[in-house]
């Protein structure tokens, strides 16, 4: 008797791991549907066009004829291309001249309103904010009103300690500073607001300390402040160069499709706009956007690198 219950025994053992192995693999299945609608979505909105994108690099293409097998031609013409080089310097010295001071002025601003003594913090957190929830249409309008040679506010004010009418649009530097200029209004701060939560998870007995050690605000900005957010600010940095070189609506809205008459306004993305739909060549608009991925992913490990290098002298 003891022989068959012990036999009896091990069979509901067994039959009770079998019943919870088939439970942890609907458990198992069960959780990879419910996130498969994501991955589905991302696969054919996300993969599936970078994939597409560098299969037509390699193909002469107008979308209307038959796709022509070129190997690496598309790459070799846009590296002999001037106008190319010249979009590259443009969105680099775009991206310099908007990043640097938009991320700092969102720095000092974030600390402001981080301040006790201000009244109605709602409300200037808020205000804030607007710019990048404002249409970009309705910004260009604005900055074209601002940036005008005939009749633009800045002209005007200008004009007053004796500088004669600048030709904004007509310039390098010019076409660049208002651009810039556009992006700062816009992105200045999204940045604050960020930096901002950041601020609110500092202790505020390192402030009174300082406070009562004398320190000033400025001195409690550059030795409080900035290091103890300083993963925030490498996160908005990388965020910044990667928007920063895929900037297209400002320069397209300013100086228009083409760039301007010097093609001063000219970026790789709005370039890549040109190739693709206007000249309707879709293999070199998507050699185009390749080489600019490699560009985002290289600058994407130099931060990656000056991170690592930060928290190893720490």
């Amino acid at each position: 008797m003891s022989g068959k219950t012990e036999i009896q025994r091990h069979k509901t053992v067994i039959h009770k791991g079998k019943k919870s192995l088939t439970q942890s693999k609907k458990d198992h299945i069960s959780g990879y549907l419910y996130i498969a609608p994501f991955f589905i979505l991302f696969g054919i909105f996300g993969v599936f066009p970078i994939i597409f994108t560098a299969y037509i690099s390699f193909h002469s293409w107008d979308v209307l004829g038959t796709k022509e097998f070129i190997g690496f031609q598309n790459y070799i013409w846009l590296f002999t291309d001037p106008l190319f080089w010249k979009t590259i310097g443009n969105t680099f010295s775009i991206w310099i001249l908007s990043t640097i001071p938009q991320l700092f002025l969102a720095l000092v601003l974030a600390f402001i309103l981080n301040q006790a003594f201000l009244k109605g913090k709602e409300f200037f957190r808020l205000a804030v904010f607007l710019p990048n929830i404002t249409s970009v249409v309705a910004v260009a309008i604005i900055f074209d009103a601002i940036f005008a040679q005939k009749y633009g506010v800045l002209n005007y004010l200008l004009s007053f300690i004796g500088i004669d009418p600048i030709n904004w649009k007509g310039t390098y530097i010019g076409s660049h500073l208002a651009i810039a200029a556009m992006v700062m209004w816009r992105w200045t701060g999204y940045n604050a607001v960020i930096y901002l939560a950041a601020l609110q998870s500092i202790p505020k007995d390192l402030y009174e300390a300082a406070t009562i050690d004398g320190a000033t605000k400025v001195q409690q900005f550059f030795n409080i402040t900035v290091p103890m957010i300083r993963p925030m600010i490498i996160f908005t940095v990388i965020l910044s160069t990667i928007g920063g070189m895929q900037i297209f609506a400002e320069p397209m809205l300013f100086n228009g499709p083409g760039g301007g008459a010097l093609d001063q306004g000219l970026t790789v993305t709005l370039y890549l706009y040109e190739e693709a739909f206007v000249r309707n060549s879709f293999g070199y608009a998507s050699a185009i956007a390749w080489v600019l991925f490699l560009i985002i992913v290289v600058f994407s490990l130099i931060n990656l690198y000056i991170t690592n290098k930060i928290k190893s002298v720490e």
